[in-house]
C-alpha cells in the first residue's frame, strides 16, 4: 500500500541512514513543495550522525505520483538521466540515492541534494532581482542547454530513453497524430498544423539528450543567478532544436510577451550562450519550424493533462485549467505559420 511521505517518516529515517552510511538519521521536517504536476517533491530536513554526510542536511525527495503520465520516466530512469547530466557538468541538483520504494513508501522515489532558490516562474519573470540580471540568466541557460546536448546516445548509456524511429520531427508528428486519432473531440487546427509540419520537414540532425521540458519554471534561481535545472522526467533523445524552441514558447513567458527567451530576455542572449558553448549557430528558419511544432505538441500535452483530471485518475484544478490552454497554443501555431521565420538582419 502506498504511503504519504509523512506517514513513512520512520522508514525514511532507516533508508537515509543506510543510504548515507550514517549511524542514525533523524528527520526534523518534511514539507511538500509547490508545483510538480507529474511527481511529488518534498523538502526533507535531517540530521545524520556519522558518515560522509554527517550533520544537518537538506535534501529533496522526489516521489512518483499515483497516476503517472505514460510519457514520464520512472524514478530509476530519471535518476540515471540526472546523474549523466550532473557528470557532464550541467547545473542540476546532485542525485544521491534511489529506492524502488516498496519497503518505504510503496512507490519509487529518489533523493537529491537541495539547491537554494525558487522556481516560481511568474515571480521570476516579473522580479528583476530574482536570478540576477535576466539577460545574463538567459545566456547562462543557453550555455547549460549546450552542455546537456553534449550527451548523446552511446551503447550502454541511457538506452531506456525514447529514440526517434525516423527523424525527430517526423516521430513527434506521428505521435501527435496518433493521439488525435484516438481522441473523441476533433481538433482541425492541430491537424492542419501537423500537415504543415510534415510538408516542411527539416533535414535531420544528430540526436542529443533533450530535457523535454526546458523552460522557465523548471530551473531554480536565487538573487545571484541560476542554481539548478530540475524536473527531468520527460527526457528523451531528440533534435538539438527541440529544447531551444520549447524554451521560447510564448506560453512560458508568463505575461512578458516581448521577452521571447523564457520571459527573461530577447532571444539573442539565450542564443549567444548556446552558440558559445556548442560552437553551433542557431538557424532562425529551423528555430521557427521547431517553435511551431512545440506549440502543437504543447496543445496536445494540455489535452492529455486535462484528461488526467476528467478521467478521475488524478483530480486537480491545475490539470483542469491546463486543458483550457489548448486553443491558445493552436492560435499561436497559426500565427507563427502565417508570420513565417524572421528575416535575416
Amino acid at each position: 500500500m502506498a504511503l504519504t511521505v509523512p506517514e513513512a517518516k520512520g522508514q525514511l529515517e532507516s533508508f537515509l541512514a543506510a543510504a548515507a552510511a550514517a549511524e542514525r538519521a533523524t528527520i526534523k521536517d518534511l514539507k511538500l513543495l509547490s508545483g510538480g504536476t507529474l511527481q511529488e517533491n518534498w523538502r526533507l530536513d535531517a540530521v545524520l550522525q556519522g558518515g560522509p554526510e554527517k550533520g544537518a542536511r537538506t535534501f529533496v525527495l522526489r516521489a512518483s505520483r499515483a497516476a503517472a503520465d505514460p510519457l514520464s520516466l520512472d524514478r530509476t530512469q530519471e535518476f540515471a538521466v540526472m546523474k549523466a547530466a550532473f557528470e557532464a557538468g550541467v547545473a542540476t541538483p546532485e542525485p544521491l540515492w534511489l529506492s524502488d520504494g516498496n519497503d518505504v513508501l510503496g512507490r519509487a522515489f529518489l533523493i537529491m541534494r537541495h539547491v537554494p532558490g525558487s522556481a516560481a516562474a511568474h515571480q521570476i519573470v516579473r522580479d528583476e532581482a530574482m536570478g540576477g540580471d535576466h539577460n545574463i540568466l538567459a545566456e547562462r541557460l543557453g550555455e547549460e542547454l549546450a552542455r546537456i546536448q553534449t550527451i548523446g546516445p552511446v551503447r550502454g548509456r541511457l538506452e531506456f530513453l525514447r529514440k526517434p524511429e525516423t527523424g525527430a520531427a517526423e516521430t513527434i508528428i506521428a505521435e501527435l497524430r496518433a493521439y488525435l486519432d484516438s481522441h473523441t473531440d476533433p481538433h482541425p487546427t492541430i491537424e492542419w498544423g501537423l500537415a504543415w509540419a510534415q510538408a516542411n520537414l527539416p533535414r535531420g540532425s544528430d540526436l542529443v539528450l533533450c530535457h523535454g521540458d526546458f523552460r522557465t519554471g523548471n530551473f531554480m534561481v536565487d538573487q545571484s543567478g541560476l542554481t539548478g535545472i530540475v524536473d527531468w522526467e520527460l527526457a528523451s533523445w531528440g533534435d538539438p532544436m527541440e529544447d531551444m524552441a520549447w524554451f521560447c514558447l510564448k506560453f512560458w513567458r508568463f505575461g512578458r510577451w516581448d521577452r521571447e527567451a523564457g520571459g527573461l530576455s530577447a532571444r539573442e542572449h539565450f542564443y549567444r550562450g548556446y552558440e558559445r558553448v556548442s560552437e553551433r549557430r542557431v538557424d532562425p528558419v529551423l528555430a521557427h519550424y521547431w517553435e511551431v511544432l512545440a506549440n502543437l505538441r504543447w496543445a496536445v500535452v494540455s489535452m492529455r493533462q486535462a484528461e488526467r483530471h476528467l478521467s478521475g485518475r488524478d483530480p486537480s484544478l491545475q490539470l483542469a485549467l491546463t486543458g483550457r490552454m489548448t486553443a491558445e497554443m493552436e492560435l499561436e501555431a497559426l500565427r507563427l505559420i502565417e508570420a513565417g521565420p524572421p528575416r535575416a538582419k
